[in-house]
Formats: structure tokens, sequence, C-alpha cells
């Protein structure tokens, strides 16, 4: 008979926000079991560049005791953000010079994080199947590999599809109404410079109603590029793949120049249908398992948060569950309190902001928007206090 191995603590998902909750309690001495889907950490890529936000993302590599770390990885230069229309028209440009939110790779990112966990805390190659609680209040995972383990306390860490989700809530992720197709355009300056020039050094979004082209310049000078497109979910599969060709059809009045940030990829476009859970989602306190990142609030990137957000949740857990020893329903009470509302405040900012991006009068309601945020940078920056503040921030 094969013993199933049970965890005190155990994490499915090894994204940023389960490493994150995995490195916190490591740091206190905490030990949990993290499990992922994964064969080895570089079995896929890992996405594009994420812009960290000071009271989210920074603030859990602050508790992962990574910060110093982090800042060595930083891309210099990413922040700067245009907004052009589709006629290549810029109607906003800023450098980012304020260093408030800097960008680095998702790939950079996880491999901090998965560098600072002891050597075999994580499981790869298990893919959660099922979950189930017993009658004596433990929850069983069951692996794709026909193993399974038992837990008393047992994280959802898995993302969208999350397999733990099912335990505490029905919820399931909703079509946003709008599909990205990916490309990549290798060595931009001297391969592609007509598009480099349109992307600038950082972040570039071409809006018009309906459809937009988003690009950020990587590190190694490459450009990666989503076409964003309001389509029915099964597009792709009605198209049979996606080619340039059914893409730039959405885009025929466009600039040349912008154009060809798509038509000019250096490989295969790769389709992505954005999903969201409902804005609020919540669920009762439900013994001995939780969730955090995009198992308990999946939204639309237009807000910036999701990443962000699974780092902070998993370092907000660690705190609680330190903080609670022994009293494990305590920690998850505490945890989710401030999880609800504040997966609720971005998931509407998200969903508000996809609106904003690709509704009649695009790029204008993103231009005014960025235009509000750098007056409110302003104002806080000149407020009564404001430089005894900083005087005494370090």
């Amino acid at each position: 008979m094969t013993t199933r191995p049970h965890h005190p603590l155990a994490i499915v998902g090894a994204g940023l926000g389960g490493l994150t909750l995995a490195r916190v309690l490591s740091r206190h001495g905490v030990e949990a079991a993290l499990y992922d889907l994964d064969p080895s950490p570089a079995a896929r890529p890992q996405g594009g560049m994420l812009d960290l936000h000071e009271d989210s993302g920074q603030a859990a590599l602050r508790a992962a005791g990574l910060y110093e770390e982090f800042r060595a990885l930083v891309h210099e230069g990413g922040e700067a953000l245009r907004i052009l229309d589709r006629h290549a028209a810029v109607h906003h440009e800023d450098g980012g010079a304020d260093g408030h939110r800097p960008e680095v790779k998702r790939g950079d990112l996880r491999d901090l994080l998965l560098g600072s966990l002891p050597e075999g805390a994580i499981r790869w190659g298990a893919k959660a199947v099922g979950v189930r609680t017993l009658d004596d209040g433990r929850h069983e995972v069951s692996l794709a590999d026909g193993s399974a383990f038992t837990a008393d306390l047992l994280v959802g860490a898995d993302g969208a599809w999350s397999r733990i989700r099912p335990l505490v809530s029905d919820a399931v992720p909703r079509y946003e109404g709008l599909s990205f197709a990916e490309s990549h355009l290798l060595d931009a300056d001297t391969r592609h410079p007509v598009g480099a020039a349109l992307v600038g050094g950082g972040m570039m979004f071409a809006l018009a109603e309906g459809a937009g082209l988003l690009a950020h310049r990587d590190p190694d000078g490459s450009l990666h590029v989503y076409a964003a497109l309001r389509v029915p979910e099964d597009w792709a599969g009605q198209t049979s793949g996606v080619g340039a060709g059914q893409v730039l059809a959405h885009f025929g009045d466009w600039d040349p120049g912008l154009r060809s940030l798509v038509a000019d990829s250096d490989g295969p476009l790769v389709t992505r249908p954005l999903y969201a859970l409902p804005v609020g989602h919540r669920w009762a306190r439900t013994p001995g398992v939780t969730l955090l990142g995009d198992a308990a609030h999946l939204m639309s990137p237009f807000a910036g948060e999701g990443a962000n957000l699974a780092m902070l949740d998993g370092a907000e857990l660690a705190a609680a569950i330190v903080a609670h020893p022994g009293s494990p329903e305590r920690a998850l009470a505490v945890y989710e309190a401030a999880l609800f509302p504040r997966g609720e405040a971005a998931a509407a900012e998200s969903a508000g902001s996809l609106g904003l991006c690709f509704g009649a009068d695009a790029p204008t309601g993103l231009v005014a928007r960025m235009a509000a945020y750098a007056q409110d940078q302003v104002e806080a920056r000149t407020e009564p206090g404001a430089e005894a503040d900083a005087g005494t921030a370090g």
C-alpha cells in the first residue's frame, strides 16, 4: 500500500505568489511543501516584463529579504511610456524618471525567488488534478501521476484554472472579450528600426476602438508585442491558428510602422484569450484552505496588478501564519480580511482600464488617466510635511 505524504502546510503552484509565500515562511523557520506542475524550473518561458509597485511587489520583496538583489535586476529606462493613436501620432510620452515602478523580467524575478529557497523545496512535475476534504478535516490533493498528498493547511497558488479553488468557491474565470496575439522582434534597433523607434525605450500603447498594439522593450534589445483584439473567445480556433494576416486584418488603416510590429514577427504568433474572475470574488472562511494570486482574484493585465498582488498575497499570508503560531484559522481569517477588499479594488480598476483602453475615444481616456496620475504624484510630493518625510525616509 502506498503511503501518501502528509504536510502541515502545502502550497500548490510555484509562481511568483507561491514562491514569495514559501520564501517568507522559510525566513521565519516555517517549512512548507511546494508542488508545481512544470517538470523543471526551465520547462517553459516565463513571459515578459513586470513593473513592480512600491506598495505591493516591492513590499513583498522587502518582506522576503530580496529587495537589494531585485534592484540589481531592474531594467534601467524600462519605465518609459508612450501612448499613440493608430496613425502613430504621440499623445503622451513619459521617460519614467521617477523610478517608482521599476521594470524587471518575470523570468529573472522568478529565478531570484527560486534561488532563495532551500534545495529540494519544490516538487516538480506534480500536476494537481483533483482535491477533496477528508473526514478528519485534512485536504487530499490528487496528482496526474496517480499519487496524492494530504495537508492540514492547503494554499492554492495555482493560477487562473486553480484545482484548489473548488474547495472554497464555485466561481470560474470568464472571457473578457479580448484576446492577445503575441509577437517578438529580435535585435530590434538593427533589424526592425521603424518599430523600435515607435516603441521607444520602455512600454508603448497604440490604441483605437476595439483594437490596440501594446509593446515593450526587453533588456536584450528585443521587442515583445501584444496585438489586442475584441474577438470571440474561440477566435484562434476558428482560424486554425493565427497568422499575421488574420491579425493585421483588424489593423487595416493603421500606420505601416505599427503594423510592422506584427508583420515582421521573428517567429509564430501566440494567442492568449484574457479571462477574469468576477470583481469582488470572495468566499466563506473554509477551514484549512485559502487562495492567493490569480487563483483568488484573476483579472486582466490592464491595472498592472496581477503579479504584484500575487507576491503581496504571499508575503501577507506568510506574515499572518507567523504571527499566529498554532492558530491557522485565525491566520487565514486575518489574511482574507485584507485579501478580499484589495483584490476587489484592483479587479475593478483592471476592468475599468480595459474599457478605457479600447473605448470609442481611445487613446484619449488613457492619456487623461496618465495626466491625472502625474498630477497626483506632483501633489503628493508637494503636500505639507513631504520634505520632512523624505528627509527621514532613510
